[in-house]
């Protein structure tokens, strides 16, 4: 690094990541290194790389940790916690608003018609993910065996999706271990400073969960604290592999929000900058508003925000001395790998599940002994909705537009053709 900026400098430059931080985590990181790398020269090439490798490897959302990261090198620990909120906190906000507006008027027939458009958009915008994910992942048979067995096991046999990660880690741990080109580097960080770290982490993590639990007696309050504290832990392979656990967690077992809230919480956290995560906001302001009101939706979209970022600090933080020496080891990059190509089968097991909840009024569930099927009732095909979907698939998949103007201009059509 040849530039070491002043703080000031660093909140202007994380305060327009932050803002214009839209497009998926690809766009994300393609932002950072333009600014930070290309333009400031404020991380190098190798250090950046290294970096973005270790945050793919963690749970929760790698672009967002690769901006606390960034901010920790040039700044240290107040840089990462700035970089790292500034990324955050602007799509928080908007989309707090909007899910203000969506509990004030998402039965309105209008704005009804405008999520349809939305959702038809989502469900092309998570195939065109899974696309671009298994060109990368997807390099040999073995690649390809472990994709099939995390869309078998997640989509027929409802495996917890922890399971498949942790398997798919530790066979490319084992299996795929690349040892060329790896030079070995000594790490100098003091275990010690380590633990510390690592404690006063995990106070600020579940100090909120221990409070409400111990003092308020809210046992909504907590469950909701305790299972995005869990998501939290096992959000390998970015949101997108996460969604489909979720989704079968909040819809189908807890019953907070139902199938299209789903799909409507997705669209809107695309249309907004920020991590992609911050469906977990909205998830949580819908349940909370179910549960006790406008009051408990916005505690509840807080309290979600706190311990689905606050162990993102943890890990980087943590992990940020190591990240040189883990760049060094061909082993972690195995199990990298193995993640990655899981993270397909996952990634298309959302794409099921999202395909039929918006081209289909009424999605049946058969059961064969352990194994389960989604099954549309053809009977209830949304012919807008398919219309639609086509549509966006040529914009996007064709002729390569931006998400943000499909989404706005399927949302225009769904509510034109609804007038008629």
């Amino acid at each position: 690094m040849e530039n070491r900026p002043t703080l000031s400098q660093s909140v202007r430059i994380w305060s327009k990541v932050g803002l214009l931080s839209f497009g998926g985590p690809a766009a994300q990181i393609a932002l950072m290194h333009r600014e930070i790398v290309d333009r400031k020269n404020w991380l190098s090439e190798v250090q950046f790389l290294n970096a973005l490798n270790f945050c793919m490897l963690l749970p929760g959302p790698e672009a967002m940790q690769l901006a606390t990261y960034a901010g920790w090198r040039i700044n240290g620990v107040l840089g990462g916690l700035i970089a790292g909120l500034l990324f955050v906190i602007p799509g928080a906000l908007v989309i707090a608003l909007l899910a203000s507006v969506y509990v004030c008027f998402g039965e309105l027939p209008l704005v009804n018609a405008l999520f349809l458009g939305v959702k038809s958009a989502v469900v092309i915008i998570v195939i065109e993910a899974l696309l671009r994910v298994s060109k990368k992942a997807l390099k040999t048979k073995s690649h390809r065996m472990i994709a099939a067995i995390s869309f078998i096991s997640i989509f027929f046999l409802n495996l917890p999706y922890p399971l498949i990660v942790f398997g798919a880690a530790l066979f490319g741990y084992l299996a795929f271990p690349n040892k060329d080109n790896f030079e070995p580097i000594a790490q100098k960080q003091p275990i010690h400073k380590t633990l510390i770290t690592i404690i006063v982490w995990l106070i600020i993590w579940w100090a909120p969960i221990l409070i409400i639990y111990l003092f308020f007696d809210y046992q909504f309050l907590t469950e909701i604290m305790i299972f995005f504290s869990k998501l939290a832990v096992v959000t390998f392979g970015g949101a997108y592999a996460v969604l489909a656990y979720m989704a079968q967690e909040v819809v189908s077992a807890k019953d907070w929000l139902t199938a299209g809230e789903m799909m409507d919480g997705l669209g809107l956290a695309e249309t907004t900058p920020g991590p992609l995560i911050l469906v977990t906001e909205f998830v949580g302001f819908i349940a909370g508003y179910k549960e006790g009101g406008i009051i408990t939706a916005i505690i509840a979209a807080f309290l979600t925000l706190w311990v689905t970022f606050a162990p993102c600090f943890l890990w980087i933080f943590a992990g940020a001395p190591y990240i040189d020496w883990i760049g060094s080891k061909p082993r972690l990059h195995g199990a990298l790998s193995g993640i990655t190509a899981a993270v397909v089968g996952v990634i298309l097991n959302l794409s099921t599940w999202f395909t039929l909840h918006v081209l289909f009024e009424s999605i049946n569930l058969l059961e064969f002994g352990s194994i389960t099927v989604l099954w549309p009732e053809i009977s209830t095909l949304n012919i807008t909705a398919a219309v639609l979907a086509l549509f966006s698939a040529w914009l996007l998949l064709k002729q390569d537009w931006n998400i943000i103007w499909i989404l706005i201009i399927n949302a225009l059509l769904a509510a034109t053709i609804s007038t008629f």
